[in-house]
């Protein structure tokens, strides 16, 4: 089956993803998702490694490869190299997470690629950077963690460092090259060039740091862990009622003099010892057992009603099942359903973004390894007798 696109937003845009695991792959679904014609070339099966996320038909799998299509070069061969430049040609944008001596031993870094298809837009991922003392490390997503600073002021104080329970480095730093490929992709629109991207996992860590770099780089403050309570603003955090907990976030002085009424509790407002906001950062621990006393006298649902009537944000602390039961989930459309014409019917989330013209979906589910081989070297112009010449080869 052709270019089946998920939008039509990128839809005249062609992709090649030579990425593998998980921040590389982020970041062509992303380019995916909005129509992008992406082709993931994997090496033959009998060749693979561990490349795949709990196996190609395992949920993070299907999950992260879904709008693409796949196909199999053999690029240990030359002339697998040489029908992956050929691919190339045709293309607007590549996506590689190779190690950083690769892509030139390969021949197929950007200089190279650049002077046949000097439009190419060029996305490298790595774990550290393209080059300085770090760039021939391995790097993985809690590596990074670690090295960007998130570990240090993850979990509760005084018990260790805690990783955050999502690959935050691996799917930002995704995300940021996607971003990256449409801004040179929208220069490339005035200037007629490509150009070569490149982010990283401790890059994308160390940014998403955002106010916590300030508390440093201005300040000089070196922030620690918060545990459940917002480090700079109080009350913000996990809060127990009477059946379970709960968050709730109050900022400004407004908000906290609304929020003692609500709770039942004026005369906080008017405490010497809370009445501005490094007050109540200095006593926030009094504070803090003080609201959760009053909390339990009331189950969850009677305080999330109150206090969003009295415009203090809270909400639910939900498990996975509970997400995908609110209402507002619901409403919002977040779950697509595609068929898989191996595993069936398939529920996924889409896009958290919705476009009034040219909206995303999931057009197709993630491909088998090498699913669309034949139909893009047809594509590319090679012959039934080229092919299995090829694949006597074992080029693909």
């Amino acid at each position: 089956m052709p270019h089946l696109p998920a939008s039509a937003a990128l839809q005249r845009f062609r992709v090649v993803d030579l990425t593998q695991v998980r921040a590389g792959p982020t970041a062509c679904r992303q380019l995916a998702d909005w129509g992008a014609d992406v082709i993931q070339v994997q090496m033959p099966e009998h060749m693979r490694g561990d490349d795949t996320l709990g196996g190609q038909d395992g949920s993070d799998y299907q999950y992260t490869h879904r709008n693409k299509r796949s196909m199999t070069l053999n690029l240990k061969e030359q002339e697998g190299i040489d029908v992956l430049k050929r691919l190339i040609a045709t293309a607007d944008v590549l996506v590689e997470n190779f190690r950083a001596d690769v892509k030139y031993r390969l021949g197929i870094d950007y200089d190279s690629l650049a002077k046949d298809n000097p439009g190419l837009v060029y996305a490298s991922i790595s774990g550290f950077g393209q080059t300085g003392p770090y760039s021939k490390r391995p790097g993985f997503d809690q590596i990074a963690q670690g090295m960007g600073g998130l570990m240090s002021v993850t979990g509760l104080p005084g018990q260790g460092p805690v990783r955050v329970g999502l690959p935050i480095a691996d799917l930002c730093s995704g995300i940021f090259a996607a971003q990256g490929i449409l801004v040179a992709l929208l220069e490339r629109g005035a200037s007629g060039k490509g150009q070569w991207l490149h982010t990283s996992l401790l890059e994308a860590t160390v940014y998403m740091m955002d106010f916590q770099t300030a508390r440093w780089l201005t300040d000089g403050e070196i922030p620690g862990q918060a545990g459940n309570y917002h480090p700079t603003s109080i009350p913000t955090g996990v809060y127990q009622a009477r059946d379970g907990f709960m968050n709730i976030a109050v900022f400004g002085s407004k908000i906290w003099e609304r929020f003692c009424q609500i709770l039942g509790a004026p005369e906080l407002a008017h405490d010497d010892r809370y009445k501005d906001k490094m007050g109540r950062s200095k006593n926030r621990d009094v504070l803090n057992a003080e609201i959760n006393r009053r909390l339990a006298m009331h189950d969850r649902a009677h305080w999330i009603e109150c206090f969003n009537e009295g415009g203090v944000a809270c909400g639910l602390i939900n498990n996975m099942q509970e997400v995908f039961e609110e209402p507002q989930v619901k409403h919002l459309n977040m779950v697509k359903t595609v068929v898989s014409p191996r595993l069936g019917e398939q529920r996924l989330v889409g896009q958290p973004v919705q476009l009034s013209r040219t909206p995303s979906t999931i057009a197709r589910s993630a491909p088998r390894r090498g699913e669309h081989t034949v139909e893009i070297l047809e594509e590319l112009g090679f012959d039934a007798a080229d092919m299995a010449r090829m694949k006597a080869a074992s080029v693909f």
